[in-house]
């Protein structure tokens, strides 16, 4: 807390050697190599009712937000957003952690901003997660750079206390703020373990069991094997419900892996005809295995 205490503007740069920026939609996050941009910049503030956390509001004059919204569907991880929530809750304050010369930022919750590698399905978004035993863990580390110093003879509490005619006492206290809401999320028949609770489809697919193959040709080991209940039967479906879920911008090839010799076959036309479960693995177009799919 000392750095923010004497700081009135700063800016985060992530593991990845970018900068925490708000996005110009006014809503989302991202990372971004140039620090001198306006939306690299953050005001510090303070609630009222903490002594130690800390609100991060943006260029457009809105507060760094943990939502309740999943990044993926299957996956830990959830959005980070710029809200002006019209009550100030817990959502956006963080508490920093110092680690070193590096600061983590906790939730409530204890979960931590995490500024995600760019490689799919993460492509550099921002989220607040559990931190991991692997290399994953750095995402959640840190720097901080002042930009300006606060004024000694300001009070560092900044904020007024939430009005006094606002009820909402029974409301859940993490409540995600009420101008976005998960309408804004891209509809998906994608869901994993599962159907959604009513539908009839739950019982009529197939499990389709995935993973994801990286860059450099191996298997993405942190996102693990994933699975959904798939009702179509056709490739070209199953891909269109992949992309969704996924959230892959990159095309991929869904392919089937030979279990004698361990290689890599594109799934072409139909799945299987009877409704047996199926493992396929995604290979991006730039990915080695994906060269060496064209060459075999």
């Amino acid at each position: 807390m000392e750095i923010f205490q004497n700081a009135s503007l700063v800016r985060l740069r992530s593991h990845h050697e970018r900068f925490l920026v708000a996005n110009d939609d006014q809503q989302t996050v991202g990372q971004d190599r140039d620090g001198s941009s306006v939306n690299a910049r953050w005001t510090v503030e303070f609630p009222e009712s903490s002594s130690i956390h800390i609100r991060l509001k943006s260029c457009h004059g809105k507060y760094l937000t943990a939502s309740n919204m999943p990044f993926l569907i299957g996956m830990r991880g959830k959005r980070v957003l710029q809200t002006l929530p019209r009550r100030l809750t817990s959502s956006v304050e963080w508490e920093p952690v110092m680690e070193g010369v590096h600061v983590r930022f906790k939730t409530r919750y204890f979960q931590f901003l995490r500024a995600n590698g760019k490689f799919p399905p993460w492509r550099g978004h921002i989220t607040h997660d559990v931190t991991h035993r692997s290399i994953t863990q750095y995402w959640c580390l840190w720097d901080v750079e002042v930009l300006e110093h606060r004024d000694p003879e300001a009070s560092p509490r900044l904020l007024p206390p939430p009005e006094e005619n606002d009820t909402g006492s029974n409301s859940d206290d993490h409540d995600f703020p009420p101008e976005i809401s998960f309408r804004d999320m891209k509809e998906s028949t994608f869901e994993p373990d599962g159907s959604p609770e009513g539908s009839a489809a739950a019982f009529e697919g197939r499990v389709i069991k995935y993973e994801i193959v990286e860059e450099n040709g191996d298997v993405n080991q942190t996102i693990g094997e994933q699975s959904f209940i798939f009702t179509g039967s056709g490739v070209k479906e199953l891909k269109k419900t992949l992309e969704a879920g996924t959230g892959m911008e990159e095309d991929f090839t869904i392919c089937l892996r030979d279990p004698s010799t361990g290689k890599l076959c594109p799934l072409r036309l139909q799945l299987p005809p009877d409704n047996s479960d199926v493992h396929v693995v995604l290979v991006p177009d730039s990915s080695k295995a994906a060269k060496d799919l064209g060459s075999s």
